[in-house]
């Protein structure tokens, strides 16, 4: 497709996207930019884009996408407590993957992969089976790392929607193509704005050692 038809093509879409959807990329935008600023308040913004987008999701026969959704759900819930309980969780500020976290975080993917293709390609009438449940898979690892603030979250994000923009706009969705499009470069700058903030509170626990010697 050359690039005239493909903007043709997308302006359609467009025009035909439905106030759901606007609706519910325009809470998902706001998730993703609190996230950015670290901000607790995506839990409860991104719960209403999730409950409006799962209706979305099952209409496309995007179905490990809608389970997706139902953990996204699940796991706003608990990131939301964990982050208001700062003082019991540990998720008070960002920090880096421990080895079991990077473990429990590639298995994960690796295993919701293969649990959720053989869902998707023996119980339902999926034409995407591999690509819906990887897209699914890593997404599941990247919320589960950002419940506990982990820096890595946005890498597993962003593995997820480099391969959710070619499955969305594929199946018709062209707002939450151009959703996860801008997702994709937003976690970019989350993952340098995380990473920053990091690498400053390493160098002050260094400092004082610094001092002493």
């Amino acid at each position: 497709m050359d690039l005239q038809a493909w903007f043709n093509l997308l302006v359609k879409q467009i025009v035909a996207t439905s106030w759901l959807e606007w609706f519910s990329v325009s809470f998902g935008v706001a998730e993703v930019l609190l996230a950015r600023k670290n901000k607790v308040a995506l839990y409860p913004v991104g719960i209403v884009s999730i409950l409006t987008a799962s209706f979305l999701l099952v209409e496309a026969k995007l179905y490990a996408e809608t389970v997706l959704n139902l953990y996204y759900l699940v796991m706003s819930v608990y990131g939301w407590a964990m982050w208001k309980s700062k003082a019991q969780s540990g998720a008070s500020e960002v920090s880096r993957s421990t080895s079991k976290e990077k473990y429990i975080t590639f298995s994960i993917a690796l295993f919701g992969w293969l649990f959720l293709f053989l869902v998707l390609k023996h119980f339902t009438d999926s034409d995407v089976p591999i690509m819906d449940a990887f897209v699914s898979s890593t997404a599941w690892a990247g919320m589960w790392l950002l419940a506990k603030r982990k820096l890595e979250n946005w890498i597993w994000l962003n593995v997820s929607n480099l391969v959710a923009i070619p499955l969305l706009f594929h199946k018709n969705l062209a707002l939450f193509a151009l959703l996860t499009l801008f997702l994709f470069i937003v976690a970019i700058f989350g993952y340098l704005d995380w990473r920053k903030a990091l690498l400053a509170k390493e160098e002050e626990k260094i400092a004082p050692q610094n001092i002493l010697l």
